[in-house]
């Protein structure tokens, strides 16, 4: 009896700390994206970049993401479920609108400062990694930080793309690799927004289920 509450005292310390832990990392990339944000759409628009712009709104879809991780941190599976099914609508939502952005550049047809691109993109690179860094080790506790996770190496994946736009840019003078770039950027966001769902409204109905 003693050994079984020992040992049940033992598990919930061990959840416990690992929330703690968690909830921590995530404060960190949460204020790591929402800064970078500002800077990078910010620099997005003085550069007429709409891969830049693109990647800086990204960030503040994972700013919102990992604010909806913090919330469902403390709770049940059902509210974790509940959680990456909110999340993968948002980047859903996130990739329908670059997706606008770049309907619009294709409009106006003027080349992006590929000098901006360079520096503001490699600055959103490296703030990237680090929140990648960080979320590493989180991402495959469960659903809901398993998304965050994915969220993040999108990040790093947009951020590769931009500086590639760039470079494109610098030599051809053309707006056409930006464009390209924010587009091929919509559709892998799109393609993580499937995947985040697919994974998780299953376990959220499986999760109503066992209340009801």
């Amino acid at each position: 009896m003693s050994s079984d509450c020992c040992s049940s005292k033992g598990t919930e310390l061990e959840k416990l700390a690992r929330q703690a832990d968690q909830r921590r990392v995530l404060m960190i990339v949460l204020r790591i994206n929402a800064v970078m944000f500002f800077v990078e759409f910010t620099a997005g628009v003085m550069a007429g970049s709409s891969a830049l712009m693109a990647d800086a709104t990204d960030m503040l879809g994972d700013a919102l993401v990992y604010g909806v991780s913090l919330y469902a941190l403390s709770r049940g599976d059902r509210w974790k479920a509940g959680a990456a099914v909110l999340k993968g609508v948002l980047i859903l939502l996130l990739g329908i609108s670059i997706l606008v952005n770049v309907a619009i550049k294709l409009s106006t047809g003027v080349p992006p400062s590929s000098t901006l691109m360079l520096a503001f993109g490699a600055m959103a690179l490296v703030a990237n990694l680090a929140c990648l860094s960080l979320l590493w080790r989180f991402r495959r506790q469960d659903v809901n930080m398993a998304s965050t996770f994915e969220c993040s190496r999108n990040d790093v994946i947009s951020n590769v793309g931009v500086l590639i736009a760039a470079g494109a840019v610098a030599l051809t003078s053309s707006p056409w690799p930006d464009i390209v770039i924010g587009a091929v950027m919509a559709v892998i966001i799109l393609r993580s927004s499937a995947r985040v769902l697919r994974e998780a409204i299953p376990q959220l109905r499986a999760e109503k289920a066992e209340v009801g």
